[in-house]
C-alpha cells in the first residue's frame, strides 16, 4: 500500500506570536493578586511613549474605544463632519456616529488602499471639524498632505493606525508626531495584548482627559474622596493584558522585521500573478511598512467562479483568507445616510476583489510559497 503524503497543516491568515517568556509573565501577574490596571499598565503605556519619542500615551480595551475617547478630546460632536475613507474597517465610523456627527467619505487610492487627497479638500465643508484617516495595512497615509490640509484649514487629525504600530513616515514612527493616533492591540495585530488599544496624544492634558473619560469620569480630590467631572465609560487595559504588551513589545521591531521579509517573497511569488498586487514603498522607504496584511484583488472579471468560491477552494487547501475591508458606504448604516453604489468605484472595486493572504511572524518563506501556489493554481483554472 502506497503511504499517504501528509497533509499540510491549517495556515490561518493571522496568528498572535506568543512565546514561554509572555506566557511567565503573565502567570507572574495572575500570582500577584493585581490582575486589574497598575504597575505593568504604567510600565506599558511609558514604554510605548519611549517608542514614540516621549509622547504621552494611554492605553484602553479597544482602539474603538480609543477612537471613541479620541473623538471626545477633539471635541466632536452633534452638528459636526468627519472625513474618513470609505474603505476601512467598521470601528471608526460607528464612533464618529455615536458621537452624534456625521462621517463623511471619501474613496480610496486603489493600491495603496489609503484615504485619496487629492478628494479630501472638496470634501471639506463649514461643519467640518476633523480628518480621521487609516494607515491601511501598515502602509502610512500621505502624512505631508494630511497635515498641510488639517493645518491650512484648522481641523483634527485623529490617525487609525491600528494596523500601523511600528511603521514610519520618513523615518519617523506613526504616532511619534501629529496629532492623536490610535493603536489597535487585537491577536491578529503586529502587537497584541488579547484585545486592546491605545492612543498616543499631544500633551499632558489631554493624557489626563483619556484618564478620566476611560475610567467613569472619576477625579481623585486631596481628602481621598473621588469627584466626577464628566461622562466617562470603563475602558481600563488590565495588567495581565499590559504584562502580554511589554513582551510583545520588546519584539516588535524583529516581528516587523519578518512580515516585511514574508511580504517581499509574496511579491517575489506573485510577480506574474494577475491579481493586483497591493502598493509597495520605494526600496529606499522598505522599512516604513509593518505589513499587518497582504491583500489582493482578484482579476474577477476573467474568473469563472466568485470570491466566496475561490476563499472556499483556499480553505479547502488548508489555507485561511480574509476580507479586507468591505466597503462602509454600503452598509446598512451607509445607506441610511444616503450613500449608495458608484459614489466612490476605488473602494467598490476593493470591496468586491479583495482578499487577505496569511502573514504573521511565524510564517516560513516555504509557507508563503504554498499559498502562492494555491492561489496559482485555483486562477490557472478560474480564469479565462
Amino acid at each position: 500500500m502506497t503511504a499517504r503524503a501528509p497533509v499540510p497543516a491549517y495556515l490561518p491568515f493571522a496568528r498572535p506570536s506568543i512565546d514561554e517568556e509572555c506566557i511567565a509573565g503573565v502567570v507572574e501577574v495572575l500570582r500577584s493578586g493585581w490582575i486589574a490596571s497598575g504597575p505593568n499598565v504604567l510600565n506599558f503605556e511609558q514604554a510605548l511613549s519611549d517608542y514614540h519619542g516621549g509622547r504621552p500615551v494611554r492605553t484602553l480595551t479597544s482602539a474603538t474605544a480609543a477612537i471613541e475617547v479620541a473623538l471626545k478630546i477633539a471635541g466632536i460632536g452633534a452638528g459636526d463632519e468627519v472625513i474618513t475613507p470609505a474603505m476601512s474597517f467598521f470601528s471608526g465610523v460607528n464612533m464618529i456616529v455615536r458621537a452624534g456627527a456625521t462621517p463623511v467619505f471619501v474613496d480610496c487610492d486603489l493600491d495603496s488602499r489609503n484615504l485619496d487627497f487629492h478628494r479630501v479638500e472638496a470634501a471639506i465643508t463649514p461643519r467640518t471639524r476633523a480628518i480621521l484617516p487609516t494607515h491601511f495595512a501598515g502602509l502610512p497615509a500621505d502624512m505631508d498632505r494630511l497635515y498641510e490640509i488639517a493645518g491650512r484649514r484648522g481641523l483634527r487629525v485623529i490617525e487609525d493606525a491600528a494596523l500601523a504600530i511600528g511603521s514610519r513616515w520618513k523615518g519617523r514612527r506613526i504616532g511619534s508626531f501629529g496629532d492623536i493616533t490610535v493603536f489597535s492591540f487585537h491577536p491578529n495585530k503586529n502587537l497584541t495584548t488579547i484585545e486592546g488599544g491605545a492612543l498616543v496624544l499631544r500633551d499632558a492634558a489631554e493624557a489626563k482627559q483619556a484618564e478620566q473619560l476611560r475610567f467613569h469620569g472619576i477625579v481623585r480630590l486631596p481628602d481621598g474622596t473621588r469627584d466626577v467631572e464628566v461622562a466617562g465609560g470603563k475602558y481600563n487595559l488590565s495588567d495581565v493584558s499590559a504584562r502580554i504588551g511589554l513582551s510583545q513589545l520588546a519584539q516588535l521591531e524583529h516581528f516587523n522585521a519578518l512580515r516585511r521579509q514574508l511580504a517581499a517573497h509574496y511579491f517575489s511569488c506573485l510577480r506574474d500573478s494577475p491579481c493586483r498586487l497591493p502598493a509597495r514603498p520605494n526600496p529606499h522607504d522598505e522599512l516604513d511598512h509593518s505589513w499587518n496584511m497582504y491583500c489582493v484583488l482578484l482579476p474577477l472579471e476573467r474568473m469563472s467562479i466568485s470570491r466566496k468560491q475561490f476563499i472556499e477552494a483556499m480553505h479547502a487547501r488548508g489555507i485561511g483568507i480574509g476580507i479586507s475591508y468591505e466597503a462602509i458606504h454600503l452598509t446598512t448604516l451607509g445607506r441610511r445616510m444616503g450613500y449608495h453604489e458608484g459614489m466612490f468605484p476605488n473602494t467598490e472595486r476593493i470591496a468586491r476583489e479583495t482578499v487577505t493572504l496569511p502573514l504573521f511572524p511565524q510564517m516560513t518563506e516555504a509557507d508563503v510559497e504554498r499559498v502562492c501556489d494555491a492561489v496559482a493554481d485555483i486562477l490557472d483554472h478560474a480564469c479565462n
